[in-house]
């Protein structure tokens, strides 16, 4: 498995930027895809964005694609979203995850961080 440490959250208004990273440690970093998924009280975890082992192919989900872009930096270990456009709706829990077990939308990943918080103001 491998070890996954997120950063980046924080405090923003609506309208505004963040931008997350995960850092990687452990097995081959470059062999699994990643993903981001958010997770905001009383709700369940959801998809946010999926990105594949070389980066050349990514997944968003409808609410923040076009909004959030998905990144990954095979030497450096790391994976990054972009979040741009925030809205109180996007605010939650983040979590960095690797390696899906089945469909890369579904919160089942062998592979989790401990997680961001992400707080947008209205």
């Amino acid at each position: 498995q491998v070890r996954l440490v997120e950063s980046g959250g924080g405090l923003v208004q609506a309208g505004g930027s963040l931008r997350l990273s995960c850092q990687a440690s452990g097995r081959a970093f470059s062999d699994y895809p990643m993903a981001w998924f958010r997770q905001a009280p009383g709700k369940e975890r959801e998809f946010v964005a999926y990105i594949n082992q070389n980066g050349l192919r990514t997944y968003y989900a409808d609410d923040v694609n076009g909004r959030f872009t998905i990144s990954r930096d095979n030497h450096q270990d790391t994976v990054m979203l972009q979040m741009g456009n925030l809205k109180p709706d996007d605010a939650g829990h983040y979590y960095c995850a690797a390696n899906p077990v089945g469909a890369y939308f579904l919160p089942e990943y062998n592979s989790w961080g401990q997680g961001t918080q992400v707080t947008v103001s209205s």
